[in-house]
């Protein structure tokens, strides 16, 4: 919905405001009074797979012009869909379910979209009132099994129920710290009747989400950056959740202070900024990893300071004083205490701390950084992101990847599965713009990136999606694949297919003597005693099967032209699988419970530290 229609729905309802509303009736059931709020919150699309206890709604849904269903081939992939729909648009996502297995199929995009603070709302269908808790056919407790992993969640206990717990869904999922929140509807109350009132009166006592920072916490934050002699900004996925980009870059040229931006903030601050070290964390930059290590001021932004950029806790930026804001108050100090808490939305801080900085600075307080800016440099001089070519002579993953980039550009929409390829899509591609690069980064979540893009390209159609996957988690949600074909999503799909679980086998040749232990897939063609084994499944056959475009690339001559190729169809999806080296690595690498101090290049080269900064 454009934001005149938004304005004008919201007007009117604001003019019926307490009044029933009906076609022609004050009655409405309750699987009408859903489909009539979904359409009054300005829900455009639902993906969702109809079952017993919810398809009563999916009857009134038959009926709406205003909101899409979109038929998913697993419930799975209707919460990712719904994940990247919300990701790349920055409106609520809505998935719907069934009872029992349809509900419980989505907990892992629940789970996914709570660590990663994605803004969705997930129905599901539930058995009817008089059998909770006998044990009925497809009966699960989903609200009691999703009351770790949502925002909030409401089982609906009767008709007039519905457009209240349903607003309020929407209000909590869109609000403060983003995040999923179900409703649980049983099926006799979608079948019963009653009056439809719209707006409904939202009644959420004690949720007061604090988005203004307070003024003296701004005014210390300001203080301890003009005399910081090696600050980093270190800026997390909040900054995006915040809309905050804008105000993050005139923070940090106003400053001149360097960026490091974590895996959920890739696009938060362009790339080819000067003032941006890349992304830190266990496969970071070394420049971002180590300017993070030996700063004495860290300005955490959106951020919660996660185990994946810190290393070993305690041996963390250990000479650092910290700024930590976020809108959420249970992550100031969680992992890291903070000198200077600040509660609030990430854009009013900075819309905040910009002046008083500003003041600071003209009263002649302001530490000159040309000294950590020349250390910095010389690390990203002497550590650059960089790989080999495989010397088999086989396709190398992290080449495929940066052409990709290239060739697309960047305006192009990224997702990725978790793995190697989620590591080389975060270092060698250039993110320029912000929402440009989605992926399961909290939880890790293998299967997210085909749906994910679905879902991207429902919610942003104009726009150019790349799936980037592993072997492995395409095999786990490329049923959608289906779904896309049918429903018209052109995405396009890279399978960066090493023929292993490549992230594992990674580990195992470092960790575990090479004992490559239930990780190779099968999938590339292979030769035994003079017979060949086929691959299993062919990705071109089963594309082809789907209803996409399937290629193949196995040489680095046609990789060019390959994606170009790819580039030119529009009509359909296409899969691309990418025939690579299965000994590739991704480097730099901090183990599992390391210190980053420890951060291990390719050639094992540690940084160091020029102490006279």
């Amino acid at each position: 919905m454009t934001h005149t229609a938004s304005h004008t729905a919201s007007h009117a309802d604001s003019q019926n405001a307490g009044r029933p509303v009906g076609a022609g009736t004050s009655e409405l059931t309750g699987a009408q009074a859903l489909v009539r709020t979904l359409e009054h919150v300005g829900v455009d699309v639902v993906f969702g797979i109809p079952g017993g206890a919810i398809l009563p709604a999916y009857d009134p849904l038959y009926d709406s012009t205003k909101v899409r269903h979109i038929l998913v081939r697993h419930e799975q992939g209707a919460g990712h869909a719904a994940t990247g729909y919300a990701q790349a648009t920055g409106r609520v996502g809505v998935c719907m379910a069934t009872s029992g297995p349809g509900a419980t199929n989505l907990v892992t995009p629940i789970a996914d979209a709570y660590m990663d603070s994605v803004p969705m709302v997930a129905i599901t269908g539930q058995v009817g009132r008089p059998m909770i808790g006998t044990d009925a056919f497809q009966e699960a407790d989903i609200s009691g099994i999703t009351l770790p992993i949502t925002k909030h969640n409401f089982l609906v206990q009767s008709v007039e129920e519905v457009p209240q717990a349903l607003a309020e869904a929407f209000h909590l999922a869109a609000t403060g710290r983003p995040g999923p929140v179900l409703v649980d509807i049983p099926k006799d109350v979608l079948q019963l009747s009653a009056p439809f009132v719209w707006p409904p009166k939202m009644d959420l006592p004690g949720y007061h989400p604090v988005t203004r920072p307070h003024g003296k916490q701004i005014r210390e934050a300001a203080r301890l950056i003009a005399g910081a002699r090696r600050p980093v900004l270190y800026v997390g996925g909040g900054v995006l959740k915040g809309h905050a980009t804008r105000q993050l870059a005139e923070l940090a040229e106003l400053t001149g202070i360097p960026v490091v931006t974590t895996l959920m903030a890739r696009g938060a601050f362009p790339d080819s900024h000067r003032q941006n070290l890349g992304m830190p964390g266990m496969h970071g930059n070394v420049s971002a990893v180590t300017a993070l290590q030996k700063s004495d001021l860290l300005i955490a932004l959106g951020t919660r300071f996660d185990d994946r950029v810190t290393g070993r806790l305690d041996t963390f930026a250990p000479g650092a004083a910290v700024i930590h804001a976020d809108i959420d108050p249970a992550e100031i100090g969680k992992n890291r205490a903070a000198d200077v808490p600040i509660v609030g939305d990430v854009r009013e801080v900075l819309l905040e701390l910009a002046p008083v900085l500003q003041a600071e600075f003209d009263n002649g307080n302001r530490t000159d950084l040309t000294g950590w800016w020349r250390q910095i440099d010389q690390w990203r001089d002497t550590y650059p992101l960089g790989y080999d070519d495989p010397a088999d002579g086989s396709l190398s993953p992290q080449y495929v990847i940066e052409r990709l980039g290239r060739i697309a550009g960047p305006e192009t929409i990224f997702t990725a599965g978790v793995g190697q390829h989620q590591m080389w899509a975060a270092q060698f591609i250039s993110y320029e713009n912000p929402y440009t690069w989605l992926n399961s980064g909290g939880a890790g979540t293998m299967g997210y990136s085909v749906p994910a893009a679905m879902g991207a390209k429902v919610g942003r159609p104009d726009t150019l999606v790349w799936a980037i996957d592993g072997d492995g988690c395409f095999q786990m949600t490329n049923q959608e694949l289906a779904t896309c074909a049918i429903e018209g999503i052109p995405i396009k799909v890279a399978v960066i297919n090493n023929g292993n679980l490549g992230m594992v086998r990674q580990w195992q040749t470092l960790l575990y003597d090479q004992r490559y232990s239930q990780t190779e897939l099968g999938t590339h063609t292979k030769s035994h005693s003079g017979a060949t084994t086929e691959r299993i499944p062919d990705f071109v056959k089963l594309a082809d099967a789907y209803g996409c475009v399937g290629l193949r690339c196995e040489t680095k001559a046609d990789v060019d032209a390959t994606i170009e190729k790819a580039m030119a169809i529009d009509d359909r999806p296409v899969v691309v699988d990418f025939t690579v080296g299965k000994d590739a690595m991704v480097w730099p690498m901090v183990a599992a419970g390391a210190s980053n101090d420890e951060i291990q290049t390719a050639r094992d080269i540690r940084p160091t530290f020029d102490t006279g900064v």
